[in-house]
């Protein structure tokens, strides 16, 4: 088993941590996982966003992807790229419903075979890390990151290559974990480090790591909105799916009762991460930027 191990210092400060997982290490964490992935969360691996309150489930996911495609001003015959695009959910929305010419790419040999099994040229799926992407310069109108920078073993770089292959006046949209203003020692201990731990992190940055990373890659920040509150909701859902489904799914059962630590201690980061919302230890941004 792959094991990230962070240092002593707290996970989330970028002027002390160092690059503590690859892309080989994230593509692992998300095949090995595969299973209990596609379980939770079926084709959309990213939060539901519940703007009414009212939504279902599987509203609240597409309403997030939704929120995205919005803000990145998607429209027909764009060329967008989806970074960390997993099974190919939302890229697939972008597509359909959008008419946009999507490329995916993600670092998972699985993610990459669910999302190229429904067939078709676009979405176009890439399998390859995007720290050493090979795409052109200026070859996209916009780019989108869900819930993926936090993988990258240099973020910084990364939104400098997202940068680099916008066209001028192109559009990036991040959707971000990051820490809290204040965490509190236990937080950090209990919650935060663990949870970048088990799930194969190299850190959170915060609000105003994201700022700067984007300023120094020469894009100017639209907006940056807190939607902790409208996201939180994923975790209980979760852990209930995880609860309803050791007891009814004999094949997810035996896969999490497996003699493999880390298939049974990310089912418990699931409510690391629910009482790190809770407590505001956690916050999730979603960051506009452009060109």
């Amino acid at each position: 088993m792959f094991d990230v191990r962070l240092p002593s210092s707290r996970c989330y400060s970028p002027a002390v941590i160092t690059a503590a997982t690859t892309g080989e290490a994230v593509a692992s964490h998300y095949d090995e996982l595969d299973p209990y992935y596609r379980s939770l969360w079926g084709s959309h691996v990213h939060h539901g966003l519940w703007e009414t309150g009212r939504e279902s489930p599987e509203e609240a996911v597409l309403a997030l992807s939704h929120r995205v495609a919005a803000r990145a001003a998607i429209g027909t015959g764009q060329r967008v790229c989806d970074v960390g695009c997993g099974y190919g959910g939302t890229s697939r929305l972008l597509a359909e419903e959008y008419g946009a010419r999507v490329t995916g790419i993600t670092v998972s040999r699985l993610q990459y075979e669910g999302a190229i099994a429904p067939g078709g040229d676009n979405p176009a799926f890439v399998l390859q890390d995007w720290m050493a992407n090979d795409f052109p310069d200026e070859s996209f109108d916009a780019v989108i990151a869900i819930e993926s920078t936090e993988h990258l073993p240099d973020v910084a770089r990364g939104i400098r290559e997202m940068a680099r292959v916008l066209v001028p006046g192109g559009r990036l949209v991040i959707c971000a974990w990051m820490v809290g203003p204040d965490p509190a020692r236990w937080e950090t201990r209990h919650l935060l480090e663990p949870i970048c731990r088990e799930g194969c992190l190299v850190g959170m940055g915060n609000e105003a790591d994201y700022r700067q990373r984007l300023a120094a890659a020469g894009l100017t920040l639209e907006s940056a909105e807190d939607m902790s509150r409208q996201v939180r909701r994923t975790w209980p859902i979760c852990i209930r799916r995880t609860i309803r489904g050791f007891f009814s799914d004999p094949g997810l059962r035996r896969y999490l009762l497996q003699d493999h630590g880390r298939n049974r201690v990310f089912a418990i980061t699931l409510m690391r991460i629910w009482l790190a919302y809770l407590t505001g230890a956690m916050r999730y941004v979603i960051f506009t930027a452009v060109k």
